[in-house]
């Protein structure tokens, strides 16, 4: 079995727009997702907004640079996650295909494998 994470992009002025109903509709869309993958999810969550990340970089030989917000301007950030296990990409292809975020015109998901060290 193989681990994936399912990365959530989307735009976040049009995510902080939703109405209520719309939130509804995600979240619900989010339930069947979770009843669907079952045990395959290993971890889940939706992150903050990215004016709250802070940024850490080279700030010179030995030093860190810390820095608010995201490393780049990007319409597209980084919304939320899924840490799948399945047998193969196929798998994580067809579960992560029914994510709303897959079919909504401002968001898409990535999928990675993470590298398997054992």
């Amino acid at each position: 079995m193989t681990k994936y994470m399912v990365l959530i992009f989307g735009d976040e002025a049009q995510w902080a727009a939703m109405s209520s109903s719309e939130r509804a509709e995600l979240d619900q869309a989010h339930r069947e997702f979770a009843a669907k993958a079952g045990p395959a999810i290993l971890a889940a969550g939706e992150l903050e907004p990215s004016q709250t990340s802070t940024s850490l970089r080279s700030g010179g030989v030995g030093q860190v640079a810390i820095t608010d917000g995201p490393f780049l301007e990007a319409k597209e950030v980084l919304g939320g996650f899924y840490l799948l296990e399945a047998e193969d990409l196929d798998r994580v292809i067809s579960l992560a295909s029914g994510l709303h975020e897959v079919h909504a015109g401002h968001s898409g998901v990535e999928i990675r494998p993470l590298v398997n060290r054992g």
